[in-house]
């Protein structure tokens, strides 16, 4: 199996080049990604629980999916992929914002990402991959916020972050 290239980016998102994912987080260089939250017709997240046999972050508590977009693919389009290949399901993709954050992990590799925040709504149960999700669950906005200031140790690094940022934006927009 070939590893996936991430699309390195300048700071306005404008590709300068490709390079493998690992080789692109151990050297911590900027990079295109996207985070998808799906809620339900309550107003609960929908949270993955990382496969134990993840390479980074196993077993920690994120956003519904999370990866990198594909050289020519758009960010609704991979999200789209991601979405259907880590929680079996499909459902319309909107893009809510993006912004460049970075956070490193304990293994040496760092994320530093040009992330696309992306939102969709589903009622239903997701058919996981167990390669890629240990478990799931629904949970209120507001209590994610309180568990993950009860309780950091549980959530990915990333999420943390980005959570935050979708948090806010919610906020300032009514959505």
């Amino acid at each position: 199996m070939t590893e996936e290239n991430v699309i390195l980016v300048n700071k306005d998102d404008e590709q300068i080049g490709l390079m493998p994912k690992l080789e692109a987080h151990e050297k911590a260089l900027l990079h295109r990604a996207f985070s998808v939250f799906v809620l339900n017709s309550r107003n609960e997240i929908m949270l993955q629980q990382r496969a134990h046999q993840k390479y980074h972050s196993p077993m920690l508590w994120t956003n519904t999916c999370c990866s990198h977009q594909r050289e020519g693919e758009t960010n609704i389009g991979a999200g789209s992929r991601r979405l259907f290949e880590e929680m079996g399901f499909k459902t319309e993709l909107k893009e809510l914002f993006h912004f460049i954050y970075k956070a490193p992990f304990d293994n040496g590799l760092t994320e530093h990402e040009l992330d696309h925040v992306m939102i969709g709504y589903y009622d239903e149960s997701p058919e996981i991959n167990p390669e890629e999700v240990e478990a799931w669950k629904w949970m209120a906005i507001d209590d994610v916020k309180d568990d993950m200031q009860a309780h950091p140790h549980i959530y990915t690094v990333w999420f943390k972050i980005i959570f935050d940022e979708f948090y806010h934006f919610l906020e300032d927009h009514k959505i």
